[in-house]
Parts: C-alpha cells; structure tokens; sequence
C-alpha cells in the first residue's frame, strides 16, 4: 500500500506562483508515473502533468510553459511548481502515483485547494 500526503495549496492572486508537494510513504516500486490532476468546480477531473521514473514529462497545454513538475526518487516525492497563475486554475489539485506492476494501480491524495483570484 501507498500513502500519499500532499501540501502547497492556498490563495493566490493571478500572476503569482505556488508550489505543491506530494510525499509517498509505504511501499516502494521501482516503475512508477507521478502526476498530478486537478478537478475545477463543475468540471470532471483533468491532467496536469506526470513524470515517469525515467524523468519523462508530460503536460496538459493549459499548463505548458507555466508549470514544472519535478521528482525527488531518494525522498519519494514529486513536486509541481506553478508559475503565473490564471484564475482558470483555480481547482482541487491531486497527486497521483501510478504503479505499474502485471496491473496497474493508482494511488491519490487527499486534494488541496489552489485559487487563484483575478
């Protein structure tokens, strides 16, 4: 089992920066895809951005070029720099860590709250 502990949300105005964390305890795998996912209010849950255990990294288009997502393996955590911020961010942000065995297993945060006011 994996449990993950996010932390970095708050308020924001545009324009400005935040960055989350995300901090996996448990089990350790040695292929896995971190991410994370934001759901907005009446909106279903998107992709942000993830990163393989190689370092590949992939971005939502809404984000490209704003944000960095980033991982440290030693520490198990994973980390999503934001940069100028729209209020169309604004959203309940989750990590995610994806592991890819003979399934695949999911596991996610808590959610933490990212608004962004114009």
């Amino acid at each position: 089992q994996v449990q993950l502990v996010e932390s970095g949300g708050g308020l924001v105005q545009a324009g400005g920066s935040l960055r989350l964390s995300c901090a996996a305890s448990g089990s350790r795998f040695s292929i896995t895809t971190m991410g994370w996912y934001r759901r907005a209010p009446g909106k279903q849950r998107e992709l942000v951005a993830t990163i393989t255990s190689g370092g590949s990294t992939n971005y939502a288009d809404s984000v490209k070029g704003r944000f960095t997502i980033s991982r440290d393996n030693a520490k198990n955590m994973w980390f999503l720099q934001m940069n100028s911020l729209k209020p169309e961010d604004t959203a309940v942000y989750y990590c995610n860590y994806r592991v890819v065995l003979t399934s695949i297993y999911d596991y996610w945060g808590q959610g933490t709250q990212v608004t962004v006011s114009s």
